[in-house]
């Protein structure tokens, strides 16, 4: 098996390239970027833009990881040679009741990989935190640590399932060793849902924080207000189809992610505490 990694200089692409004990061909578009991570493997450079450049750069792979986003799932097809076999990252954004381009991405690239004839699979993860570099948790640290309370969408009652990146790691090898027969999915998640309002609880607590008070606010006023964030100094930008986003359960059925990939997930306390060190002050 040659083995070709799409989106190495990325959070999770650089945390898998960390982790493989194979050889690999790593492949990205900005060279010195890969160059300075200080990870072995001869790097391909090409832009995901270009057919020409990516079927030089996957040429005599006949194992395809790509941790790009999965609209590119049809360029990679394209460009990857005959009998090739995948694993993709795609998000569980493509199960989101609300419609953006990230979520249509994923499903438009989850749809080229089932109807491509490739073997192979594509992870769909929940939230990933506990990544070198990742702002989901820390942003959130963040704001608890600005704000004089949480003003939350329903009170912070919709389920979040969030998975560490050592987990998500974990599947990416666990997928690529095993042999898929066919083109399919599987959700990667923590190991059990919880209140957005728990989640932020244990966040502030995993970084030293208060405990702040959550104010149920309805989504609306808190989406027209959103835009603050960019011109308040110090504070986190949040998007409003972020907050959108909070008033949606993500909690999931991960028996197929233990049955296929053999992982069982850590528990969120143990994740933040690798997330947020004793040593660790929030910015």
């Amino acid at each position: 098996m040659t083995l070709a990694l799409i989106g190495a200089t990325g959070r999770t692409g650089a945390a898998l390239a960390r982790a493989l004990a194979e050889p690999f061909i790593p492949v990205a578009r900005d060279v010195a970027k890969w160059r300075a991570l200080g990870l072995r493997g001869d790097v391909r450079s090409a832009d995901l833009r270009d057919p020409a450049a990516l079927s030089r750069a996957l040429a005599g792979a006949t194992r395809i990881v790509s941790t790009v986003h999965a609209r590119w799932t049809p360029a990679l097809l394209a460009a990857a040679e005959p009998g090739a076999t995948f694993v993709l990252m795609g998000s569980t954004r493509r199960f989101s009741q609300w419609p953006d381009a990230h979520g249509d991405g994923v499903r438009a690239g989850e749809a080229a990989l089932l109807a491509s004839g490739h073997r192979g699979v594509m992870l769909h993860p929940t939230m990933i935190y506990g990544a070198q570099g990742e702002d989901n948790v820390r942003r959130l640290a963040a704001l608890v640590a600005r704000l004089p309370f949480a003003p939350l969408p329903g009170g912070g009652r919709a389920l979040v399932q969030p998975i560490h990146q050592g987990d998500v790691t974990r599947c990416l090898l666990a997928a690529i060793a095993r042999d898929w027969p066919e083109a399919t999915t599987r959700v990667i998640a923590g190991p059990s849902p919880l209140p957005y309002r728990d989640f932020i609880r244990a966040v502030a607590s995993a970084a030293g924080l208060r405990t702040p008070p959550i104010l149920p606010i309805p989504a609306l006023p808190l989406r027209l207000l959103a835009p603050i964030t960019r011109i308040i100094p110090g504070l986190p930008r949040i998007g409003a189809d972020e907050i959108r986003r909070l008033t949606e359960d993500k909690a999931f059925d991960i028996t197929p992610m233990r049955r296929d990939l053999g992982v069982d997930p850590i528990p969120l306390d143990e994740g933040l505490a690798l997330t947020f060190p004793p040593q660790h002050t929030p910015a």
